[in-house]
């Protein structure tokens, strides 16, 4: 079986092993796809000021998250549907991201119970949750995933109305047959029977409340005596209101560009994110991390981790629990030698003054 070397080259193993819509659905982006691209191609636009002459022998690659200490400075994202990559899901997935030291974030909208997910990982796992008209419901849901052992709520916030992922209309996207979300709903309740595969978008979307604000976000907090992250943040006075109301830490995120397309480039807004949390939240980030280099400039920029999406997907695709465990490996590698040549023994090392923004050329 040929190895990849890095995670870009997983994307074309996987397709070659996953159905034409099931690829499609996890490589898709919103209306143009624009802020899809944009979310790798602004990674370019930084460049690695690195220092010389400091001793890197010995170099930490840990970091701590909601009190929860990391071996390495990303975890996984919450992405939908991982049966659709392999029999095992979820679980596969999480178990390699246990057995690497850090954490999953598990989708709500998971092919693979949450009970199921914690059981399968050493890792911490972190629930993320799409708030329902119905708060009774939602409440409900928060108290499955607390009592199976999640540690924090990760709230989508980005996600009033589904985006629109052409793709995915154009492929009539259902899950294929014998599989099932495992999570939307509180413990001991189904689907309702009339919710076909073919119509369980639409049933999703009619749950979901359009009408969530940042009140809703306190009522969370008690309801849930977990830490909240609030997950979609790509405006500093919206971290400042996370701050106001009580959120554990945001994740700098555009939803992969999957929501609102022309939306900015996750690493471009990160700083600006950072500077409104100052010690007051925990900031991650997610959109286009391909690469060790990726990872530094997030740090560098003030980001406690990073979170992947896609290329877990591929490495789960090609192969599997051992195909993700590979994929960390690999970053895990270009992450530690990124440091090492940044002069910078341990993240905490990591500061502005190694990363620049390349000015654009005016048109």
């Amino acid at each position: 079986m040929k190895e990849p070397l890095n995670l870009e080259e997983l994307e074309a193993l996987a397709r070659e092993t996953l159905a034409g819509s099931a690829y499609d659905y996890y490589a898709s982006g919103a209306d143009d796809e624009l802020t899809l691209s944009d979310n790798r191609a602004a990674f370019r636009r930084w460049q690695l000021h690195y220092r010389v002459l400091v001793d890197v022998s010995e170099r930490d690659l840990g970091t701590t998250v909601l009190g929860e200490r990391l071996a390495v400075p990303f975890v996984g994202a919450p992405t939908a549907f991982h049966k659709l990559a392999h029999p095992r899901g979820e679980a596969a997935t999480a178990a390699a991201l246990g057995a690497a030291g850090t954490a999953m974030i598990l989708s709500t909208l998971s092919t693979t119970p949450v009970e199921e997910v914690v059981a399968a990982t050493p890792g911490p796992v972190w629930f993320q949750l799409y708030v329902y008209k119905d708060r009774g419901a939602t409440a409900a849901l928060v108290e499955r995933a607390r009592a199976a052992g999640c540690r924090a709520l990760v709230l989508t916030v980005d996600a009033p109305l589904l985006g629109r992922r052409e793709r995915d209309v154009r492929n009539r996207f259902r899950l294929p047959e014998g599989l099932r979300v495992e999570n939307v709903l509180p413990a001991g309740q189904r689907l309702p029977a009339e919710v076909a595969d073919s119509g369980l978008a639409a049933y999703f979307a009619s749950l979901l409340d359009p009408a969530l604000s940042w009140k809703d976000l306190e009522w969370l907090r008690t309801v849930s005596g977990l830490p909240v992250v609030i997950k979609g943040i790509v405006r500093a006075d919206d971290a400042r209101r996370a701050i106001d109301h009580g959120a554990a830490g945001v994740v700098v995120s555009n939803h992969g560009g999957r929501q609102l397309d022309t939306a900015p480039a996750t690493i471009d807004v990160l700083a600006a994110v950072v500077d409104a949390a100052g010690d007051q939240l925990e900031v991650l980030m997610d959109g286009g991390v391909r690469r060790g280099t990726d990872v530094i400039k997030a740090l560098a920029l003030g980001a406690k981790a990073v979170l992947l999406g896609r290329p877990l997907l591929w490495a789960l695709a090609w192969n599997g629990e051992e195909g993700v465990r590979h994929a960390l490996t690999l970053l895990r590698e270009e992450v530690d030698l990124a440091l090492a040549l940044c002069g910078s023994p341990t993240l905490a090392a990591l500061d502005r003054s190694l990363v620049r923004r390349i000015r654009q050329p005016d048109r």
